[in-house]
């Protein structure tokens, strides 16, 4: 008995997107956690995966890998257009650390966020509200980095207004030879920042990935409690039904994604697991956002505690 053959009849018999093939996403999951590493078909020759202990060593190893794309990048002299995840916080500041430890001006990139809460209509909360993406971005990255930081006139907030020139801003900069890197999370209903898996049925497969943005985009209630969960200390009522999001155009295309996962909670408690699982087994689905990121260049991180075996244990 599980959730499949009780669904029939139950308050979640519309819950979940059509195409969603439950039995697709149970079969992703190995019973030996090492299977995790398995190299799938699906996965770009240059794309990898690696581990961390604990959430310690993951802010570390993923602050790092962002910090080195930087000095990579102010090396070759050439530009970065870096869109960047709000969460989870600690990376930024152990990037912000090794900047400072090797002396890496930022004057050659340019940050892009990768989505921001707004309502229906794209009006976002104001740039110092606590849960405003800008407010994180500014107090953990762009302010801690002091004379090194990124211009000002070379950050851009997924706002109405700033989120539709991205696809100009982000092309001129390729044109010039910038090299695009994504930074993303997996959320608990398989979106990529906040590209949700129920916007697939919108586009056929060639058409999605043209999709640049989207003002006030609609969220999944599990998007949204995840949220709660993880950034409003559980009071849901807090949380934006609507937010404004990049689009398949920069995530499924870029030069290079480095994607995290650490979502445990604690006390063997994690929201994160079937989602790692699911981006790197199920094949890519339009309406699973999250299986195309191993399609591209880069390396996902992950805690070990979500690739145990995902059985129930009681809390």
């Amino acid at each position: 008995m599980n959730l499949p053959t009780t669904l029939k009849g139950s308050s979640l018999e519309s819950f979940f997107p059509p195409a969603w093939d439950l039995a697709k996403w149970d079969a992703c999951i190995a019973d030996d956690p090492e299977a995790i590493f398995d190299r799938q078909p699906k996965w770009h020759n240059d794309f990898s995966i690696r581990v961390a202990n604990d959430v310690a060593d993951f802010d570390v190893m993923l602050g790092h890998e962002l910090a080195m794309e930087i000095r990579r990048c102010r090396e070759a002299g050439r530009k970065l257009a870096l869109i960047l995840r709000v969460g989870p916080m600690g990376m930024y500041r152990w990037a912000v650390y090794f900047l400072h430890e090797w002396n890496v001006p930022c004057a050659h990139v340019h940050g892009f966020n990768l989505d921001e809460w707004s309502d229906s209509e794209g009006n976002t909360l104001a740039p110092d509200d606590p849960g405003a993406f800008q407010n994180a971005m500014e107090n953990a990255f762009y302010g801690p980095l002091r004379e090194l930081t990124i211009s000002p006139g070379q950050r851009f907030i997924a706002t109405k207004r700033l989120l539709p020139d991205y696809p100009d801003r982000i092309g001129s900069l390729r044109k010039e030879g910038a090299k695009l890197v994504v930074v993303y999370g997996i959320g608990r209903a398989c979106h990529i920042a906040f590209w949700e898996t129920h916007f697939g049925a919108e586009f056929a497969n060639d058409q999605r990935r043209k999709q640049t943005h989207r003002l006030g985009a609609k969220l999944r209630p599990l998007t949204i409690e995840q949220n709660a969960i993880t950034s409003f200390k559980s009071r849901t009522t807090l949380v934006p039904a609507f937010a404004n999001t990049i689009g398949p155009a920069f995530f499924t295309r870029a030069d290079y994604a480095i994607g995290g996962a650490d979502g445990e909670l604690g006390r063997g408690i994690e929201r994160q697991g079937l989602s790692l699982w699911v981006t790197l087994r199920h094949p890519v689905s339009r309406h699973i956002t999250c299986t195309w990121m191993p399609t591209q260049p880069g390396v996902l991180y992950f805690t070990r505690a979500l690739a145990v075996p995902l059985v129930a244990e009681v809390n």
